[in-house]
């Protein structure tokens, strides 16, 4: 897949080894029936080249990254982002955009702080399924 496919379409990274990451990016597969992400763990070589180190060092990834339109949104914003261009009634979480930014990400923080105590963790990324492997960049 070349550079210009993975850039059309929003990217989001994730932690390729947290079981919760792995189970909120098959969530988002389900509900983007437009196929508008794309998917990339944090740990690939796609998040080395559009993302700042501080993103993705190893003891440092406590975030989802969505890369969109040559921005980074992360954390709590990211994911509202994300529901946003979900279908159903996920888009109405985006009204949770009013609360303050540290509020939002405060409480994100502290799930992801603890989501591998409380979720667990893989030995190695997660391996997508054939039809889902389209969706998904190194």
């Amino acid at each position: 897949m070349g550079t210009t496919d993975s850039i059309e379409h929003p990217i989001l990274f994730f932690d390729g080894v947290c079981n919760l990451c792995n189970a909120s990016v098959q969530f988002v597969i389900k509900r983007d029936k437009r196929s508008s992400l794309k998917f990339a763990s944090l740990q690939s070589n796609k998040a080395k080249e559009l993302l700042p180190e501080r993103l993705t060092q190893e003891d440092n990834l406590e975030s989802i990254v969505l890369y969109q339109g040559g921005q980074l949104f992360e954390k709590s914003t990211a994911a509202l982002m994300v529901a946003k261009k979900l279908t159903g009634l996920w888009p109405l979480l985006y009204v949770f955009m009013i609360v303050p930014k540290f509020i939002r990400d405060a409480v994100y923080s502290f799930i992801a702080k603890n989501r591998y105590k409380w979720f667990g963790r893989k030995d190695q990324c997660m391996i997508p399924s054939p039809e889902m492997k389209l969706r998904f960049i190194d």
